[in-house]
């Protein structure tokens, strides 16, 4: 895992990511199932682009892809290039980048192949394992309903049976059940089969620069790790918000809604690295411990302290959006949220009576994901008499995207003879100091996988904690409408997330504001 080692190494290539360190990978077999999808041609194979660009992965790294579709390798690897180009032609992209290196692409493509087989064929699955030798990660790029059948059918297929020094390894994706009990049988069913050593649960928002550097702002600065208690901090406010709407995912997203989709795994990850206490070290299990500890500490949310929303007809930067109810795939009369802000509440020595809100939502007024960490406000005495009455907020944003860094308000003297404070920010951005290269956010976490470091996948003590506390809401949501509100496309989400502050004396950041 890449926290505070090999700091220091320069860059490799122009292919330069996350320092997870200077040694490649052991040689291995990563068989992603679930070949065709869109998963592994606009994540997966761009993000082994990158690690090959940064010469992390030995020569004898391979690659197979596994899908039900028929095909060849050529016409695979023809259409993985042909998305490597897509790449390169729009400049507002997430992933953009002007040219395609052709010798790191060609690295790449020289190590694909390809296999038509269905997974739930024992035999085909037998006979896969006689083309994977040695080390191997199973990548399970397939619909979270398959999870499960698949690891069984890896195990009665010998996959993934270990030998004495190599490894076997499987790489679960979100979401991990839709909720504390079917987690909880999912959990069952995988470790039937696996040691829990072999199973990577991966959460692709660890896999962003800026989601680890909150842990290295944290406890590489002293600075900042005193404050960061309930002496002095008021609340803190965790915000994933979207501008998109569902698209044509409503088939997926009807079943699920976005607190299954959102909370209980991109922000509580958000939640852990802001709240954990400070490990002993940056191994693994003692991350994943702390972590752990954290989500024990959570009072399960009441529903009372959740609000649900979904979007109508509005528009969204400019344009015109249709209602969620109207989308592809969803029901007419659908009960489904897409918005969710709750409450946390903390029963610890550090965090007791800071409440923690989060919320997150599509088709809200501004993209952002980030952090707000709002400090207690200081005696107002010595300023009495002045033209200062109150004072504005101390607040640390940690910025996630789109926006990537960190911003700190604080209040300063505004010039003049009186004594009139002013808030002021101090922003700090990756891109101001660091020359930063296109990366997809799978290339530490893929890297850590090869390499066996588990510090940034959830264990499942983990899975398990973070539904246990939102499960309450889960089950009193149900099937119902009772209790769903509406917002317009383009708003910041229902009334009732507004007044879920209000009734504590708070407000929301608003999404603008950095």
């Amino acid at each position: 895992m890449s926290f505070f080692r090999d700091i220091s190494s320069p860059a490799r290539s122009a292919h330069a990511i996350p320092p997870s360190g200077s040694r490649p990978a052991p040689a291995c077999t990563l068989v992603i199932f679930g070949a065709r999808g869109d998963l592994t041609k606009r994540l997966l194979i761009p993000a082994l682009y990158n690690l090959a660009g940064s010469e992390l992965l030995d020569a004898d790294f391979r690659v197979l892809g596994v899908d039900r579709v028929a095909g060849t390798a050529a016409d695979w690897r023809d259409g993985l290039a042909a998305t490597m180009q897509d790449f390169t032609k729009d400049p507002d992209g997430e992933f953009y980048t002007p040219t395609i290196d052709q010798d790191a692409w060609n690295w790449v493509a020289d190590r694909l192949d390809y296999v038509q087989a269905d997974f739930a064929d024992l035999e085909q699955m037998r006979a896969l394992a006689q083309r994977v030798k040695g080390n191997a990660v199973f990548y399970l790029a397939v619909p979270s309903r398959f999870f499960g059948p698949l690891v069984e059918m890896l195990g009665q297929a010998g996959l993934v049976a270990q030998q004495e020094g190599t490894f076997r390894r499987v790489v679960i994706e979100k979401p991990f059940g839709s909720d504390l009990a079917t987690a909880r049988a999912l959990n069952r069913q995988v470790l039937s089969v696996l040691d829990e050593q072999q199973i990577y649960r991966i959460d692709h928002f660890l896999g962003k620069e800026t989601v680890q550097n909150i842990l290295a702002m944290r406890f590489g600065n002293l600075i900042f790790e005193p404050l960061w208690r309930n002496e002095y901090i008021d609340h803190v406010q965790i915000t994933a918000a979207e501008t998109i709407g569902v698209e044509q995912r409503g088939a997926f997203y009807e079943p699920t809604g976005a607190l299954r989709d959102m909370v209980p795994n991109h922000l509580f990850q958000l939640f852990a690295m802001v709240a954990m206490e400070p490990p002993a070290s940056f191994s693994a299990e003692t991350v994943r411990t702390a972590k752990e500890q954290l989500f024990e500490s959570v009072r399960p949310v009441r529903p009372q302290d959740a609000v649900r929303g979904q979007y109508r007809a509005g528009t969204v930067e400019g344009k015109p959006v249709v209602a969620y109810r109207a989308a592809p795939g969803v029901a007419p009369d659908s009960v489904t949220e897409t918005y969710v802000a709750l409450k946390l509440c903390v029963d610890n020595w550090r965090w007791s009576g800071v409440p923690f809100y989060l919320r997150t939502g599509k088709s809200l007024g501004g993209r952002r994901t980030e952090v707000v960490v709002q400090f207690k406000k200081p005696p107002v005495a010595i300023f009495r008499g002045t033209a200062t009455d109150s004072l504005p907020p101390n607040r640390m944003i940690l910025n996630v995207q789109p926006a990537q860094g960190l911003t700190i308000e604080m209040a300063a003297k505004h010039p003049g003879p009186a004594m009139d404070l002013a808030g002021v920010q101090v922003k700090f951005r990756y891109e101001d100091a660091f020359d930063l290269q296109p990366n997809v956010g799978y290339e530490t976490l893929l890297y850590d996988c090869l390499t066996g470091d588990a510090t940034l996948f959830q264990r499942a003590d983990n899975i398990d904690a973070a539904w246990t506390a939102v499960d309450p809401v889960l089950q009193s949501w149900g099937h119902a409408a009772e209790g769903l509100e509406f917002y317009d496309a383009g708003a910041t989400g229902p009334a009732g997330a507004d007044a879920l502050l209000a009734r504590d004396g708070r407000a929301w950041y608003p999404l603008n504001g950095t």
